[in-house]
């Protein structure tokens, strides 16, 4: 503890010192940058350059992007003239009296109620001359808007997150809010070990508590706002440095299909803000979204996430935080519905109480692959991102998986003994128990079915083939769409070519017999997921999915635009599958795709213990503090870049007021902050300390960026190879791979950054 305690401040006094100071900024100073904007020139000039706002008429959306609004409603936001006299009509009723001014000159904003399902229009009209037109197009409220048709069936969970019984189809139920409060009342270790069973038996699903997801984490006790507030509350200090009352007001209610929350800081009986007005006291004007981990198979509603005082980090500074059920990939591991959730909560927090100064992801694991995937692939919906214990995305994620679930099979049926050591240096991973933890854990089972799911509707090959099928690719059917021929949805799975091994053999730490013997039974996965001899082959068109649509994260949409700070506690010599290498793999996509990844930050903190990492159910744990430091530090570095009125690009804008220390680096396991550049391969200080290793696909002689899904191929040439191989052996591996083997120097098949964005499905 006293260790812990020394990193803490460390780690404190090293966020908190060299910031430049906040430029003020108006709350509502920028458009948004989703920001569907029409305007009506005049004609001397035929710009939209906000600098000629003065002249025109300037009519756009601030709560969703135009094309993606949901629930009946949208905030707009007009800039008209100083001297004209305008109306507004919607679908052809006139609006204009929604219209509000706000503090900037000649700016009106309104919420506009009634739109139909579909398209809208809305037109500003001076004169009685349209001078500006604006095409809304609303979806319901239970969506979906671009993800594609809804999955069926799906499991309703209302009540176990703490709401009513749900009224509909699409799981509805009244929206309610709660009152909590931190007390000073010392926590006992016996409600923090209650706590601590209590997430254990969520996280493992074995509680029967049916709202124990919304049970309050230690040190907090229930408001009652019809009395007068109690002698044991405790206060908070803002990052705007107001002291206040520690209460947090909860939100939580059912949009798209998902349980959302909203909770913030706020003093029963003051005026709630709104998009005209933020009264100074709890909200800081920042949106903090969670991202939870995991990676489920759907067909659910889930259940929110209870992490303790994780959260009370982030809130205790002033911000806002949102989440849902359809947020945490354990309920169902499917980025177009996460981002399409996130982008209708975040548009009701807008409709509701204004517009934030920045929307700043965070969470970990399955929290991070979502953060990539939507800043990649929906841009705007998160202006930063802080990503921890982080994998690229779900996809190929998936492969190591795979990999290792395959190797494991060829361990157990090959005819070499095979040693620990050994079978290491062809995992790639710091021991081969990361690799045994991970084959126990492949999402293409399609029998992977969460306990919520009822057996008589789930997949089983025996008893239920026409069952739902709880895996990935099927869970994200929309996407990668159904094989003409097989009626199976499209798989990107393949190893044709994989050398398993080769590094590990050119480097001398295997036979040339167990070479050879290993990739002859490698084998492959059949539609089933089950193991079978052959190996396995893409689908050509679920390849060219994957890339072009951003399944696979590539760098490219909107991912070099924004900053990100990645971290991670030094798991990998625990046999845990957060392990360092997938930073390094998110950093060589990021160079690839722009030039450089000079938006992004990686840091490595010592282990934390079991109870750190969950949390400690208090919010000065390390990792709660942690991960409230790294958010403010977004929000540092994120002002800074919006003060940055220059002409150079977004991405240099990012790089260039990234807050000087904030830079890549360590934190020894004695205290000692160690700042140099992050470098796979380097022999710095923290390549000491924290070595990252690989997996098998790199041993295979894949690239670090670990996103070839399939190879091209070329010839097997002896030369390759830098331990003899007898004839007979040789030409045992052409039998193996008959049309050759990959050629990690190439492309893979299909392999392309990601350029479009904002995809409907």
């Amino acid at each position: 503890m006293a260790l812990c305690s020394r990193l803490l401040r460390l780690a404190s006094t090293s966020l908190a010192t060299g910031f430049a100071a906040i430029v003020a900024t108006s709350l509502w100073s920028s458009l948004p940058a989703w920001a569907d904007v029409e305007v009506a020139t005049n004609s001397d000039m035929q710009s939209t350059d906000p600098s000629q706002i003065g002249r025109d008429v300037v009519l756009h959306t601030l709560s969703s992007r135009a094309d993606s609004v949901s629930g009946g409603d949208v905030l707009v936001e007009l800039h008209s003239p100083s001297s004209s006299v305008w109306t507004a009509r919607l679908n052809g009723s006139d609006v204009s009296s929604s219209f509000r001014p706000t503090e900037a000159s000649h700016t009106y904003r309104a919420l506009l109620q009634g739109l139909r399902n579909g398209k809208n229009s809305l037109e500003i009209l001076i004169d009685g001359t349209a001078k500006s037109t604006l095409e809304i197009t609303s979806y319901p409220l239970a969506g979906p808007i671009f993800s594609g048709p809804h999955q069926h069936p799906f499991i309703c969970e209302t009540e176990a997150n703490g709401l009513g019984p749900s009224t509909d189809a699409d799981c509805n139920a009244k929206t309610a809010v709660q009152y909590y409060y931190k007390s000073t009342e010392p926590v006992s270790p016996e409600a923090i070990g209650r706590s601590i069973l209590g997430a254990v038996n969520i996280a493992n699903r074995t509680t029967s508590d049916p709202t124990a997801s919304k049970s309050l984490p230690p040190g907090f006790k229930p408001y009652n706002v019809s009395v007068q507030p109690p002698a044991d509350m405790a206060t908070t200090v803002t990052s705007e440095g107001l002291t206040v009352n520690y209460v947090i007001r909860r939100e939580f209610g059912v949009i798209n299909r998902a349980v959302y929350e909203i909770q913030f800081l706020h003093q029963p009986g003051e005026p709630l803000q709104t998009p005209w007005s933020r009264p100074k006291g709890g909200w800081n004007g920042r949106l903090a979204y969670e991202f939870g981990g995991g990676c489920g198979a759907g067909y659910r509603q889930g259940k929110l996430i209870y992490d303790g005082n994780n959260q009370q980090a982030i809130l205790a500074q002033g911000y806002a935080v949102a989440t849902s059920t359809l947020n945490i990939f354990a309920n169902g591991c499917n980025d177009r519905v996460s981002a399409e959730t996130s982008s209708m909560v975040k548009e009701h927090f807008i409709k509701s109480y204004g517009m934030p100064i920045h929307t700043i992801g965070f969470g970990g694991s399955g929290g991070s692959m979502q953060q990539h995937l939507i800043a990649q692939n929906y841009p705007g919906l998160l202006d930063g991102i802080v990503v921890g214990f982080s994998f690229p995305d779900t996809l190929t994620s998936v492969l190591p998986r795979a990999d290792c679930a395959l190797l494991d099979h060829a361990f157990r049926n090959s005819k070499e003994s095979w040693s620990e050591r050994e079978k290491t240096a062809v995992a790639g991973f710091a021991s081969w128990r990361t690799c045994g933890e991970l084959a126990k854990t492949l999402y293409s089972d399609p029998q992977y079915c969460d306990a919520s799911i009822p057996q008589q509707i789930a997949y089983n090959r025996i008893t239920n083939p026409k069952g739902v099928r709880c895996d990935l690719f099927n869970n994200e059917q929309n996407v990668y769409r159904f094989d003409r021929e097989t009626k199976m949805v499209r798989r990107p799975l393949d190893n044709i070519g994989v050398q398993y091994g080769l590094r590990a053999f050119n480097d001398g730490k295997m036979s040339a017999e167990q070479f050879v013997d290993l990739n002859e039974h490698i084998g492959g996965f059949d539609s089933d997921g089950l193991i079978v001899s052959t190996r396995m082959r893409a689908n050509a068109d679920a390849l060219k999915v994957a890339y072009t649509q951003g399944l696979v994260v590539t760098g490219g949409g909107g991912l070099g635009q924004i900053p990100i700070i990645d971290w991670r506690s030094y798991l990998d010599d625990l046999a845990n599958a957060h392990d360092f290498l997938r930073s390094f793999a998110m950093r060589a996509r990021l160079s690839a795709a722009n030039g450089s990844a000079d938006n992004q930050v990686i840091l490595v903190d010592p282990r934390l213990d079991f109870f750190s990492r969950i949390g400690d159910l208090d919010s000065d744990s390390l990792y709660a503090r942690r991960q409230g430091e790294l958010v403010r530090q977004m929000d540092h570095w994120l002002d800074d870049v919006s003060a940055d009125t220059s002409s150079r690009p977004v991405h240099e804008k990012v790089v260039a007021n990234r807050p000087l220390d904030l830079a890549d680096g360590c934190w020894a396991v004695d205290g000692e902050r160690i700042v140099e550049p992050a470098s796979y391969d380097g022999q710095l200080k923290c390549n000491k300390v924290y070595p990252p290793h690989a997996d098998p696909r790199i041993v295979a002689g894949g690239p670090v960026s670990d996103d070839v899904l399939k190879c091209q191929l070329k010839p097997i040439d002896p030369v390759n190879y830098l331990h003899p191989l007898r004839a007979d052996q040789l030409a045992r591996l052409k039998v193996v791979f008959p049309l050759g083997v990959c050629d990690y120097n190439r492309p893979g098949v299909g392999q392309e950054v990601t350029k479009s964005t904002w995809q409907f499905y």
